[in-house]
């Protein structure tokens, strides 16, 4: 059996080591940068390199082990753990000197995420959580904000790059935007979650998430007392996550619910 505590070290050792890598490489950021699904999803060498220290130190230090990672490296593992990373979280940020940039590394055994750790390497910041351990923030104790109106609540949300998707996107903010305070586009879906765990934002919503995007942040809010789930009210799923205090949770996703139907 997988030591939980065992892991989450690691997964905040492996963390730490990347995101002082992004900052290291960060004066370089502009080099070798090609696309992926689209024009707006880029990948720079920053990310492989990210990528690379991190599974390379997962390969001597627990083999066994299966790998998921945003960049390529996929393996099957024999152990029952394995390892959800996304080595540079917000690499539009990256690019431009936007300091929302994230390392995220979440850690499954046998199917359930345990563990999970996010750096935001400009923030000096450090996010984590295990399931049932509660979520911190270097080391200390975090929750959600406790919002309790959704008219005066702070909601974050991303967009996809798919640009058919993002104009469906663009049209679902004319429903949502006026029912809340505001809304805030960070760029990087495991700091938008950690932002809710810690009350930076009281909600947030998104679409067309992957694996990466979500493993570490959604447990790392739900960890933060944040109710979290798909769009319908079930458990969160890849292209649908809702992230709140609990008082506004269920009207934020009837919101969100209402305007991917419109």
């Amino acid at each position: 059996m997988a030591d939980v505590n065992e892991l989450l070290d690691l997964a905040v050792d492996l963390a730490q080591k990347a995101g002082r890598l992004l900052l290291a490489d960060a004066p370089d950021r502009a080099d070798d940068v090609s696309t992926k699904s689209s024009r707006t999803d880029m990948v720079t060498a920053v990310d492989r390199a990210s990528e690379a220290l991190i599974v390379d130190a997962l390969a001597k230090e627990r083999p066994d082990d299966g790998v998921l990672g945003e960049e390529g490296s996929s393996r099957e593992g024999t152990t029952g753990v394995r390892w959800i990373i996304d080595p540079l979280d917000g690499t539009t940020n990256y690019l431009y000197g936007f300091p929302l940039f994230a390392v995220s590394i979440g850690v499954e055994v046998d199917g359930e995420v345990e563990a999970g750790a996010v750096a935001h390497p400009s923030f000096g910041e450090l996010f984590s959580a295990t399931r049932g351990g509660g979520a911190r923030c270097n080391g200390a104790p975090i929750a959600v904000s406790g919002k309790a109106d959704l008219s005066t609540a702070l909601v974050g949300t991303g967009f996809a790059y798919d640009p058919e998707q993002r104009r469906d996107q663009a049209r679902w903010l004319q429903h949502i935007l006026p029912s809340v305070r505001d809304i805030r586009r960070g760029g990087a879906a495991s700091i938008d979650l950690c932002w809710v765990a810690c009350g930076r934002l009281d909600g947030y919503y998104e679409a067309g998430l992957a694996p990466w995007d979500v493993a570490a942040g959604d447990l790392i809010a739900r960890e933060a007392g944040a109710n979290t789930s798909d769009f319908d009210g079930g458990p969160v799923r890849l292209g649908s996550v809702v992230a709140a205090s609990p008082a506004i949770a269920p009207a934020l996703r009837k919101l969100v619910s209402e305007a991917g139907r419109l």
